[in-house]
């Protein structure tokens, strides 16, 4: 049984950026036109740069499927790149402070950045986009759904209700450029992107994302590898800029006592057929997961995201060849991605989450899985149930 598992590859500048899905059972439809539209939502969002308006972003699927379906094999997922010049693009001598210019050339010993922004630029978050759109086709079949959002850009935080449902927030998100539920924050937000723009410079933020229909006992507590919550952070912690991850109250617990961190717990028997299995939480701090696992609730992870790296006023710098003061060139780039960003976030926890499922309920095909799916729920239903 392969694990569900993904690699990405190509350049900013390059023909295309990939991504290799494997693990993924057979028998699975694939809605392409979801792929399409998650692509679409992370070239857009207030604050984006020239790039945007020249890629047009699809993805061509190369393998894995038959008349639509996945039979099992490895998927491979393709988005060319229309500004193709990875070739003709000049040297960079001059490192820019924030991007991995610096780092990358100690370590691969070169003065000239250009090879390694081509592969840390962000653009290689389209085929991680990509990857997890397609996982969200074996999501909606067990009415798992997941939902990225923005709800901080530069000093403007905005004011969600908790009993929002994760329908409400998709559709209050999708109704403005900020990708915010808040539509007076998102005004806000876009009128700091402006300010920051005649400014010469540029603004980061925090994102949402929220998880729900899914069932307890994803990930485990026996290896510290397979714990779902560090999964998580690391698959948010990874996305170009981000600096900071937490789950639930996150952060938040160091200034509380216990008693206003843990979520106390209560049962439920009109919530028994729900994924949660009737157990209900009064609060939930913990962010849906304790111990390393799903415990019913919903999961709440948010990142930070710093701000872009690559001003227009540009920042001081040194050249690596003469190793003389210069100041670091601008590379066209956006003035806040923080929306971007938030679909980003949205689709490689939905990956972690499908990965995390298939681990559980293990099947060379859909059928299988759901039958795995099934069984559990049915018999974590009749614990402390007697037979008589």
């Amino acid at each position: 049984m392969t694990r569900l598992d993904y690699r990405t590859a190509g350049e900013s500048h390059g023909r295309a950026v990939l991504a290799l899905v494997e693990g993924l059972p057979a028998g699975i439809r694939i809605d392409v036109d979801l792929v399409n539209a998650a692509l679409k939502r992370r070239q857009g969002g207030y604050g984006r740069g020239g790039r945007m308006k020249i890629e047009s972003d699809e993805v061509r699927i190369l393998s894995g499927l038959r008349n639509g379906q996945t039979i099992g094999s490895p998927i491979m997922l393709q988005i060319d790149n229309k500004d193709y010049r990875i070739d003709d693009a000049p040297d960079l001598p001059n490192p820019r402070p924030g991007h991995a210019d610096l780092a990358g050339s100690l370590k691969w010993l070169t003065t000239d950045c250009r090879s390694i922004l081509e592969r840390a630029s962000a653009r290689e978050t389209a085929a991680r986009v990509a990857a997890g759109a397609l996982v969200m086709s074996l999501l909606q079949q067990f009415e798992i759904e997941v939902v990225g959002y923005v709800t901080r850009v530069g000093s403007v935080e905005a004011n969600l209700d908790d009993g929002l449902s994760l329908s409400d927030l998709r559709k209050l998100r999708d109704e403005n450029e900020a990708y915010c539920p808040d539509s007076t924050a998102a005004a806000d937000m876009i009128a700091q992107i402006k300010q920051a723009k005649i400014d010469k410079d540029t603004l980061g933020g925090i994102v949402e994302v929220k998880v729900e229909g899914h069932p307890p006992g994803l990930g485990s507590c026996m290896r510290w590898q397979d714990k779902l919550d560090g999964r998580l952070m690391q698959a948010v912690g990874s996305i170009q800029a981000f600096k900071g991850v937490e789950i639930g109250l996150g952060f938040g617990c160091a200034s509380r006592r216990g008693s206003q961190v843990h979520d106390e717990i209560e049962y439920d028997e009109s919530q028994r057929d729900k994924p949660s299995l009737g157990f209900t939480r009064r609060s939930n701090r913990a962010g849906g997961l304790e111990g390393g696992m799903t415990n019913g609730q919903p999961i709440v992870v948010r990142g930070v995201m710093k701000p872009i790296s690559t001003l227009l006023r540009g920042l001081d710098s040194v050249n690596l060849e003469t190793k003389q003061p210069q100041r670091s060139d601008y590379e066209r780039s956006d003035i806040a991605a923080v929306a971007a960003a938030s679909v980003v976030a949205e689709h490689v926890v939905a990956f972690e989450i499908a990965r995390a499922f298939l681990e559980k309920f293990a099947g060379d095909t859909l059928g299988e899985v759901r039958h795995a799916y099934e069984s559990y729920l049915d018999s974590a239903r009749k614990l402390g149930v007697s037979a008589g």
